[in-house]
């Protein structure tokens, strides 16, 4: 929670500083900057103590110099923040680009990406998210928090050994930080415990559920009483509607699905076209160049436009918003012919000219978002996803809100709107298309249904609004489904070729356990250390060798009854330590496994003990256990490995990466497509 309130202030203070700088104290940003000065409601925007930057520099704000120059110190700015961004991301933590959710989920569901979620890659990803969204690149910070509350739930982890020494309990934390991290983005605590439910966590118990609730709880709640935006809301963009929506208004909330879905599937199939690109190409290896003219292009083109100027959040908190009698923006100037003014509920009326300019910057800043947002995510700066696709069904909803808006009011007195639209009466809200559009669209990326909704109403507010959500979520998913089958986040696993196992699939094939093993029938046999019988030396050899994680140990070469399974790294470090400090241990002392070793005869070399590293309930099948019920194993325990034996002797081992290959295999797939870089 504190991370995000610093990132909050951070990051809206280095936006306004694009445009120019607080004279009370620059640390102000413009909204602060103007609470102090007696201006009318008009210039609310103009006060003395806000200079932009023409009118430090030159003294005067207005005229085609100005605007030049203020142009010009946008870029600048711009192209130093995400230059900054970049080089620390590239020179101490790598791993703090991107958003962050795939390699979490793949984490959680049982594979260790070493120093992914340490201390480093937490204090570059804080830093470069708030140069990164103030830049102003097509990005969003609600994808990089979850990974920022991962690290921090990592990190606390290493204080208890509780959680030190126990893998799946720093799993549980894990999905708790996640909840955390959506709870303090968005400001939904409920909505970021169904997310960790439905979209990150592999393995979701019923005792974790109320601890990731209570992790939420506290999160939104410190971030509440640091109060980053002054207005006690925990997010930009929050809007209270309450006007009633009628049933015949469901048709465009299902044609906002349908966009929605269409833009998900074509935002998934470019962007991963681009990023094969990225990896397979020249183009990945001068990362800071990529970054430098995409922001380069991004800025250039985001500043003539005042709609794409602002920062996405105010984008999308201008989009949301009712027009009300005092609202200034241009997309509420419309013609006003009533006399009452019963508060803010205004009859529909007709649009005026800025209504109709708005609309043009609109469609362009439309076009600007949907292409701009392919190359931008994936770069090597810290990117998320929600805020971008939101914007891009925002602005959709909006224009779709104001033309459907515009048609009731010239034809009131059609069949269709006769009944529940009469002649001054208020009963199309365009800041509802709005929302319905973000939720349509960022279904369709990321392929949520329930906790977008959740996460939706807990935004705005809008609880008569579930089941126009719900509509457009469901919509947008199928849309996106029938096109293509993966969310945006399972598609980057499959792209980086991280070892997960879709828990979301069914395995229907009828191989057994024994089809999918190693050795195969031509590779050499499996290797192995026997219990009793392997000198120090030989043990060195085999690690120095092969390039396992973990051997089989068994009775005897000849037996191969399996008695456990030993991993490489307590080996070699229980070899060294033996070396360094216990007495007469040298290349032909014997290692025993067993409880009670022989007595030596007295000219023989002291032995080495190691029954205290061996793991003796490795997880086996046998031979003829089926593969659904293996694949079925590896997903529910997240297992890394599993032995298969036949009466007791030891054939083979399946790894996950087996399994994932033999599954690539059956969906006729090129089973060495699967990198695990």
């Amino acid at each position: 929670g504190s991370l995000a309130g610093l990132i909050d202030i951070s990051a809206h203070w280095m936006t306004d500083l694009k445009e120019g700088v607080c004279l009370a104290g620059f640390w102000f940003n413009h909204e602060h900057c103007c609470w102090k000065s007696n201006t009318t409601f008009t210039d609310r925007d103009k006060c003395p103590e806000w200079k932009s930057w023409s009118q430090l520099i030159l003294g005067r704000g207005e005229g085609a110099f100005a605007y030049i120059l203020n142009y010009f110190m946008y870029v600048v700015w711009a192209l130093l923040f995400s230059l900054l961004a970049v080089l620390l991301v590239k020179g101490f933590a790598p791993y703090a680009c991107g958003s962050g959710i795939p390699e979490i989920k793949t984490i959680l569901s049982g594979f260790i990406i070493r120093g992914y979620l340490g201390k480093w890659t937490l204090i570059i990803k804080t830093i470069t998210l708030v140069l990164a969204v103030s830049s102003g690149l097509s990005l969003g910070k609600e994808g990089p928090l979850v990974h920022v509350a991962c690290c921090c739930g990592n990190i606390l982890c290493h204080l208890f050994t509780k959680y030190r020494k126990n893998e799946a309990k720093r799993r549980e934390v894990l999905s708790a930080a996640a909840a955390a991290g959506v709870s303090v983005a968005f400001g939904a605590p409920i909505g970021g415990v169904l997310f960790s439910l439905e979209e990150v966590s592999y393995y979701f118990p019923l005792k974790t559920l109320w601890r990731s609730f209570f992790a939420a709880l506290v999160a939104a709640f410190t971030l509440r009483s640091i109060n980053p935006f002054g207005n006690s809301r925990l997010v930009l963009f929050y809007v209270e509607f309450h006007m009633p929506w009628h049933l015949l208004e469901l048709v465009p909330f299902i044609l906002l699905g349908i966009f929605g879905g269409l833009w998900g599937a074509f935002f998934i199939r470019s962007n991963i076209a681009w990023c094969r690109r990225r990896k397979t190409t020249r183009l990945g290896k001068y990362p800071v160049l990529e970054v430098f003219v995409v922001t380069a292009i991004t800025a250039v083109l985001a500043f003539p436009n005042e709609y794409t100027r602002m920062s996405t959040s105010e984008l999308i908190s201008e989009l949301f918003n009712d027009c009300g009698i005092l609202d200034s923006s241009k997309l509420c100037e419309y013609v006003n012919d009533f006399n009452s003014t019963k508060g803010d509920d205004l009859p529909d009326r007709a649009a005026g000219p800025g209504v109709y300019t708005a609309m043009w910057q609109l469609a362009l800043a439309l076009i600007m978002k949907v292409f701009i947002t392919i190359f931008t995510f994936g770069m090597k700066v810290p990117s998320g996803l929600f805020i971008p696709s939101m914007a891009v069904g925002a602005i959709a909803g909006r224009l779709l809100g104001v033309a459907v808006e515009q048609l009731a009011y010239y034809h009131h007195d059609w069949a269709i709107f006769s009944g529940w639209c009469g002649q001054g009466a208020d009963c199309i809200t365009p800041g509802l298309y709005a929302m319905v559009g973000a939720a349509a669209c960022l279904g369709g990326v990321t392929r949520m249904t329930v906790s977008l909704v959740v996460i939706m109403f807990e935004l705005t507010g809008g609880l008569e609004y579930i089941v126009p959500l719900m509509a457009a979520a469901m919509t947008s998913k199928w849309v996106a489904d029938a096109i293509g089958r993966e969310g945006i986040y399972d598609a980057h696993i499959r792209l980086n070729g991280y070892p997960f196992l879709e828990a979301k699939e069914e395995f229907s094939h009828k191989t057994l356990a024994m089809d999918v093993m190693r050795p195969r029938r031509s590779d050499p046999p499996l290797t192995v250390i026997t219990q009793d019988s392997m000198t120090v030396e030989d043990v060195e050899t085999i690690i120095n060798e092969t390039t396992y994680s973990g051997y089989p140990v068994v009775v005897s070469r000849e037996s191969q009854r399996l008695v456990g399974f030993v991993l490489r790294r307590d080996l070699i470090i229980s070899i060294e330590n033996a070396r360094k400090k216990q007495d007469g241990i040298v290349s032909t002392s014997v290692i025993y496994f067993t409880d009670h070793s022989p007595p030596l005869p007295p000219s023989s070399p002291s032995m080495l003990k190691l029954r205290s590293i061996l793991d003796l309930s490795p997880f086996t099948v046998t031979d003829q256990t089926p593969m659904e019920i293996v694949v079925d194993i590896f997903r529910k325990l997240g297992l890394r490995q599993c032995l298969v034996t036949h009466n007791g002797k030891l054939l083979g081992i399946i790894t996950k990466k087996d399994v994932l290959k033999h599954i690539a295999q059956l969906a006729n797939q090129d089973p060495d497509s699967i990198l695990f870089n």
